[in-house]
């Protein structure tokens, strides 16, 4: 296992970046054409096309050029080797599949890499508008570059909360409860289908918070190293009953009140 004195954050976010422009090379490519080879995983709201597995490809070639002792995590093709080097890169190559392949430019491409500890680096990509929101460990959060802030709203009244929801119509059911519950006691809810951009967004300020059940590792990865440096908080939200495990980010003023709201079954 690596050791942190041993990592090379700056070089490792470098690789995040350039992963996922290729991806985003493929993505806009084909946004806005004929999707292609759409096809459904875990039920019939659940899709792939071959925009993803194009675009995970890409990574995938990039990371074995610039980090072949890595192990690679990918939604679509899963974890095709253990790796040596003690670090492992979560890539998610098409984060709002659905938006996608519905004409809708609000989707991205999430690339971090982690040791046992968590993240190191992260980047989260919006090749419509050209943002790349970045982070390591140790240094702060930025767009394009440039360093971004969270939110330091205090009032649960006044805060602008995206969420999101997952596949199942049950889980859905669920989360439209919880929704319910939180929409009167805060400004107004957004829902944006993309784990990462919302992420992303919550770390630059555009929304004060976020949460969500249900999001997978490849989902959250880069997003909340990225809103953590931004100095929000990131909460593990646990599984309870047959809701799945989820995430809450807010600043320190907010989060104790969104996460008491949210947790409840």
């Amino acid at each position: 296992m690596a050791g942190e004195d041993e990592i090379d954050e700056g070089a490792l976010v470098a690789v995040a970046q350039e992963a996922a422009s290729a991806a985003a090379v493929e993505l806009r490519s084909r946004f806005g054409r004929k999707p292609e080879g759409v096809r459904s995983k875990s039920g019939p709201t659940d899709l792939v096309s071959d925009a993803d597995v194009e675009a995970e490809a890409a990574i995938r070639i990039v990371l074995a050029q610039r980090r072949p002792g890595d192990a690679v995590l990918g939604e679509e093709e899963g974890l095709a080797d253990s790796g040596s080097s003690g670090l492992r890169w979560v890539v998610d190559p098409l984060d709002g599949t659905v938006n996608f392949l519905f004409g809708i430019p609000l989707f991205a491409v999430s690339v971090a890499c982690e040791d046992a500890s968590g993240a190191v680096a992260g980047v989260v990509l919006d090749p419509i508008r050209d943002e790349c929101f970045a982070a390591t460990r140790s240094g702060p959060a930025v767009l394009n570059g440039e360093p971004i802030h969270g939110s330091s709203r205090s009032e649960l009244v006044s805060a602008m909360v995206a969420t999101g929801f997952g596949y199942d119509s049950s889980v859905r059911a669920r989360q439209a409860a919880v929704v319910a519950r939180v929409l009167p006691r805060v400004r107004d809810i957004r829902r944006c289908g993309a784990a990462a951009l919302d992420l992303a967004w919550t770390a630059c300020g555009r929304f004060d918070a976020y949460y969500e059940r249900g999001v997978r590792i490849w989902d959250v990865a880069a997003g909340g190293l990225i809103a953590s440096r931004a100095g929000l908080e990131v909460r593990e939200l646990a599984a309870k009953g047959e809701d799945p495990p989820g995430v809450v980010v807010a600043p320190a003023g907010l989060v104790d009140s969104l996460f008491e709201l949210v947790a409840l079954s």
